[in-house]
Formats: C-alpha cells, sequence, structure tokens
C-alpha cells in the first residue's frame, strides 16, 4: 500500500481530536497522484473530498482492506500495524509547527526508506507545502 499523510514540521497529525489543517490543493495532487487506483480512507477523512471519484473507498478498517499498490489516506489513523506492508511513503507538509498530540511514526519508516522526490508547490491555506516520496 502507498500511505499519504500530511505532518507539520515536528510530524504532527492531529490536535484535540481535529486535523490541523486542510488545503484544497493537496486534494487535488492525491486525487491526480492517485488517478484510477484505488483511494482508501476513514470516514473521518472522507469529509474533506467532497469531489465525485469513483475510485474513493471509505472504510473504518481501510488499512487492513487496502491492497499493494493501492493507496491510503491517513489522518487520524495508527500506521504502527502495517508499517511492514507500505510499500511507499508520500509526506505532504505544512511547514509550520502546529499544537499536536498525535503525531506520525515516522522513525518506523526513517531505517529503511529514502527520498526519492521532493517539490514545493503553494496551496490555498499555505504559501509553501512540500511534498516528499520516499520509497524502499
Amino acid at each position: 500500500m502507498i500511505l499519504i499523510v500530511c505532518l507539520d514540521d515536528e510530524n504532527g497529525m492531529m490536535f484535540n481530536k481535529r486535523r490541523q489543517s486542510m488545503d484544497r490543493c493537496i486534494r487535488e495532487r492525491i486525487l491526480t497522484l492517485c488517478a484510477e487506483k484505488p483511494l482508501w480512507m476513514n470516514t473521518y477523512s472522507a469529509g474533506q473530498f467532497r469531489e465525485q471519484t469513483s475510485n474513493l473507498h471509505i472504510a473504518e478498517n481501510y488499512l487492513e482492506l487496502a491492497k499493494e499498490g493501492e493507496y491510503c489516506f491517513v489522518e487520524n489513523t495508527d500506521v504502527t500495524k502495517v508499517v511492514d506492508r507500505v510499500e511507499r511513503l508520500v509526506i505532504f507538509r505544512w511547514n509550520r509547527r502546529y499544537p499536536a498530540d498525535v503525531k506520525f511514526p515516522l522513525e518506523l519508516f526513517s531505517y529503511r526508506w529514502t527520498l526519492t522526490d521532493k517539490v514545493d508547490f503553494s496551496g490555498t491555506s499555505h504559501e509553501r507545502i512540500t511534498q516528499e516520496v520516499y520509497m524502499l
């Protein structure tokens, strides 16, 4: 599976059971990245994707259901049990520090992953967002 996650400068994902931020340009990039492949997420994350897309799959146990080569958008889900199934990691960085009480366990990936692509772009909510792609 291919994980997609949005993080602040300290790998924060959530604060007080809410996402730190969201951006329309990131959602557009995610949909373009996935193309026709399945994009899995839970109900909480699906609230961001108002765009009609046939490849959107919503389930609370989406990390268990996703197959090789399929995308998973992670906002408030623990990924520690699926680390061995992840074949690629796409991080969108806010390039800011936000309050966070839920952090992404990036240290579980860092020992065997290589940064293969990094690009900055302007978002609708942030002047600069960085997209990083990590591969085995």
